[in-house]
């Protein structure tokens, strides 16, 4: 038998619904076979997993590029040949495109009306669960044993020489400890930490463990990268120190993978290369502000979650209507004592 399953659209629920897909794919056994349906976003992460027999990139856009978009998507699906589709993503969208493909088995959550496209319909959890919980709820509903607890990311040999490659073009030499920070969050500003504080942490790395911080993300972070480099070179003029290399927007997934486990430790936001880390196996300090730890904090035993103790946390806002001191709140010193610990 042969599964596609529908990642979710965002590179953190995506890592999250990894165990949920290992225990699809240890379900469907030597003889079945397992592909991944997903967005160009996040469909370079499945190379870095094992059991997947093949990964269909669904180019139709999103729910804004109307019947057009859900017909491309439904002839990709239709192409991989499966008897089943798991619909990770909620959406009526997802439910249209497995339906109009003509695979027999659809399966989901029971979201949005969609229960009618769908032929096996699961309820939702009623209960707040953490993201990774909830895929793995949904194939347990469906009959599937759940097996898999923690994300586990492989790291494919040609991506970890690019990786090498990438940070020795910017400075690296083979022996130097490496520490990476992810500032961005698409969520929106409110889950931001302070530029000027990942800048603190890098010079007091820099300086207690000789350590070079590479600064990760998408091209969107590019900004708050180049913000970071400068701030550490401030710092640096008055106490000299290794200053920050950016890799953002410079790597592909698998490449974002690769330099995230050749680290030391990662610091970064509440984003999907925290969760990229944590797979990978890298001891991650996360900064949660605006957004809840219960739902969505790293998996694994290396991971630790800072917050600050503030009344109007988890809020769940894009933007901070006060003063942002979910996340000011959170200090260097904090961070830095944390990822010593985590070393």
């Amino acid at each position: 038998m042969t599964f596609l399953i529908v990642a979710p659209n965002w590179l953190g629920d995506a890592v999250m619904a990894l165990p949920a897909i290992a225990d699809v794919g240890a379900h469907a056994g030597a003889d079945g076979r397992v592909i991944v349906a997903a967005r160009p976003a996040v469909a370079g992460l499945f190379a870095c997993v094992e059991g997947i027999a093949g990964v269909v990139t669904l180019e139709g856009g999103t729910a804004r590029s109307g019947l057009s978009g859900i017909a491309q998507d439904a002839q990709t699906v239709r192409a991989a040949g499966a008897d089943v589709a798991v619909l990770l993503p909620n959406s009526v969208r997802a439910g249209l495109v497995a339906w109009r493909a003509g695979v027999a088995g659809r399966w989901g959550y029971h979201h949005q009306g969609r229960g009618a496209l769908l032929t096996r319909a699961v309820a939702k959890p009623r209960e707040m669960v953490h993201q990774a919980d909830y895929y793995r709820r949904l194939v347990q509903a469906l009959g599937i044993p759940t097996l898999a607890h923690e994300p586990r990311l492989r790291i494919p040999p040609e991506a970890d020489a690019e990786a090498a490659q990438l940070l020795a073009e910017h400075g690296w030499t083979p022996g130097t400890r490496l520490i990476a920070v992810a500032p961005g969050a698409a969520f929106g500003g409110a889950k931001r930490w302070v530029p000027a504080r990942f800048a603190g942490v890098s010079a007091a790395l820099a300086e207690s463990h000789d350590a070079l911080t590479v600064i990760v993300g998408s091209a969107a972070d590019g900004r708050t990268a180049w913000e970071i480099v400068q701030e550490a070179g401030k710092i640096a003029d008055r106490a000299p120190a290794r200053r920050p290399v950016s890799l953002a927007g410079r790597t592909s997934l698998p490449q974002l993978a690769a330099v995230l486990a050749r680290c030391a430790a990662v610091v970064s936001n509440d984003s999907g290369a925290m969760h990229v880390a944590a797979a990978a196996g890298v001891p991650v300090v996360a900064l949660f502000g605006p957004t809840s730890e219960r739902e969505t904090a790293p998996r694994g035993a290396r991971a630790a979650v800072l917050t600050s103790p503030v009344w109007c946390r988890p809020c769940m806002l894009r933007e901070c209507p006060l003063d942002h001191r979910c996340m000011t709140g959170i200090t260097v010193d904090e961070v830095t004592g944390r990822v010593g610990d985590l070393m």
